[in-house]
């Protein structure tokens, strides 16, 4: 399936440093958060990726553009002709890359509506944002995803507050969706959605609309929102403290998500 990943947010909970960078970009261990969630991604066999820029999205299609010379020891003769040698190989040769510009100032239902002609007619696709990390089987949401027949399936996370909350039903069925809950909740969405190509019929053509608010109301309304529940590891990256605790995580050498 091919991976969706929304970069194109100014993260201005983040503004001492995105006011430079995009988030996506904000390194884990001297590597992009935005690379983990692709290598996670990879790890389960989806090696397609569809990448909604806006943003300061140039910094982004630079750091692919030059993979080779961000990932790779590099040797390069300083006489003529002057070609640069490659001195390793990386993993991630098997990836494709759609660097896809959605436009700076668009809300998030307007990026993933902006990247339909990537997506095969019919074709389901997967769909995540690009600051948080998780332990989540990609392959068994799927598998549930396919089993409830309904339009999307989200990952519903056990955080800690400040998130929006989920009523889900014993069969996984979620029947509210309340964006910011004055009381905590037991279950939030943590993305790594499961989408049915149908989804592009719940996005308006509207820059201003926000995934999280209509069209996962509408989803809801139509009973085509379904959850895979994940009680382990999972964790965004909004906060300053939340980015050095990721590379802590890293830099200890426990980071759940590395099972590359």
């Amino acid at each position: 399936m091919k991976v969706v990943i929304l970069c194109g947010g100014k993260g201005t909970r983040l503004r001492e440093e995105t006011e430079y960078r995009p988030k996506v970009m904000l390194p884990i261990g001297g590597r992009p958060i935005l690379w983990h969630i692709m290598k996670y991604y990879s790890c389960f066999g989806h090696d397609e990726f569809i990448l909604c820029l806006g943003y300061k999205g140039e910094m982004i299609k630079e750091f692919f553009r030059n993979y080779r010379w961000n990932t790779c020891d590099v040797t390069i003769p300083l006489g003529s002709p002057n070609l640069a040698r490659f001195n390793n190989r990386h993993s991630e040769e098997n990836w494709t890359v759609t660097l896809a510009d959605t436009g700076e100032e668009s809300m998030t239902a307007y990026r993933v509506r902006s990247v339909r002609s990537y997506i095969p007619e019919g074709e389901p696709f997967l769909l995540t944002y690009g600051d948080g990390l998780s332990t989540i089987d990609i392959n068994t949401c799927i598998q549930e995803h396919e089993r409830s027949g309904q339009v999307c399936t989200i990952s519903a996370v056990h955080p800690s507050g400040r998130f929006g909350a989920l009523s889900i039903d014993d069969k996984g069925d979620i029947h509210t969706f309340d964006e910011k809950p004055q009381s905590d909740a037991s279950f939030i969405n943590g993305g790594y959605m499961v989408c049915k190509h149908e989804m592009f019929n719940y996005l308006p053509d509207d820059p201003s609309v926000m995934l999280e608010r209509e069209p996962m109301m509408n989803l809801v309304a139509d009973k085509q929102l379904h959850s895979f529940r994940h009680s382990g590891f999972w964790h965004p990256m909004d906060t300053y403290k939340e980015h050095q605790y990721l590379n802590a995580l890293w830099a200890s050498g426990k980071a759940p998500w590395k099972i590359w």
